[in-house]
């Protein structure tokens, strides 16, 4: 029977792609790497012959371009261009989950410099101005006065273009010097970590340590509803702490890092999303392919 043809889709080859390559071929699939800068896609030709795509390109708007390529031809990928354009937009994310009675941190949004101080006035000093494309942290400010307000938003006018045209708004929750991310595969809650840090922002690639996250029913219920909101796949949810209001989500990320959370959670991530992937491209082509016990 016909073994499993992967393509996996790369920004850069990092410890996670070689994992993940290594969990796939142990079960006995094909994977082929493509190098996302170095693709020629002629999209009106025949496809070429995977039974499923894994997109880890490091550049989101390469990631969603080539998603929507492959999902024409009727390739499966994993995350599907839907969760991309959800995760990838802070935006679009926050709405939905609203409108599904996620909790959140109080959210607005802006399009002036006046609205946006206007809107920092009524969360309340300090405030986490945040572009609504982009991750690792980057363009992120606390803004703990109006005057730092006022100064940042005319910085943000004069610089234009379109990462500083929105204004999202968020209010400050006082971490206990770390939050979570909980990692779900498909719609599970396999595994969670704290990123602790001194500094306010707490992602591990900017120097957050990583350590066991018990995932208890309530965390694994809430990030499994996140997930069925955002369209599933494989995805890492930002959870805050909030001294009276609980958990509350911050982010949801589509394209995750997780080299940092295998030895403290004890989880083979890699191997568990290496099944997911094979299970979606099952799914597609269930009558050929045949399920790699190797």
């Amino acid at each position: 029977m016909e073994r499993v043809r992967v393509g996996i889709v790369y920004g850069l080859l990092r410890t996670e792609e070689r994992l993940l390559i290594a969990a796939l071929e142990q079960r006995g699939a094909v994977v082929e790497r493509v190098l996302d800068r170095t693709m020629r896609l002629e999209v009106t030709a025949p496809p070429p012959q995977y039974d499923v795509v894994v997109g880890r390109s490091v550049s989101q708007q390469r990631g969603l371009h080539v998603a929507s390529v492959f999902e024409a031809w009727g390739i499966p990928v994993v995350n599907p261009t839907r969760v991309l354009e959800i995760c990838n937009d802070k935006l679009r994310t926050t709405a939905l989950l609203a409108g599904a009675g996620i909790p959140q941190p109080r959210v607005m949004v802006a399009f002036s410099l006046e609205e946006a101080l206007a809107a920092a006035d009524e969360l309340g000093y300090p405030v986490v101005i945040k572009p609504p494309l982009g991750s690792w942290g980057r363009l992120l400010a606390r803004v703990n006065s109006r005057r730092a307000a006022e100064e940042l938003l005319r910085h943000k006018r004069l610089l234009g273009g379109f990462h500083h045209g929105t204004l999202y708004i968020q209010e400050w929750v006082p971490k206990p010097g770390r939050d979570i991310r909980a990692f779900v595969v498909g719609e599970e809650t396999i595994c969670a970590i704290y990123r602790s840090s001194n500094h306010w922002v707490t992602n591990t690639a900017r120097g957050a340590a990583a350590s066991n996250c018990p995932v208890t029913p309530e965390l694994a219920e809430l990030c499994s509803r996140v997930a069925r909101v955002v369209g599933g796949g494989v995805l890492a949810v930002d959870v805050l702490e909030h001294p009276e209001r609980g958990y509350l989500v911050n982010e949801v990320n589509a394209t995750m890092e997780f080299r940092n959370s295998i030895a403290p959670t004890g989880v083979d991530i890699p191997g568990r999303v290496a099944d997911y992937v094979l299970a979606v491209a099952r799914a597609q082509r269930p009558a050929t392919l045949l399920a790699a016990s190797h």
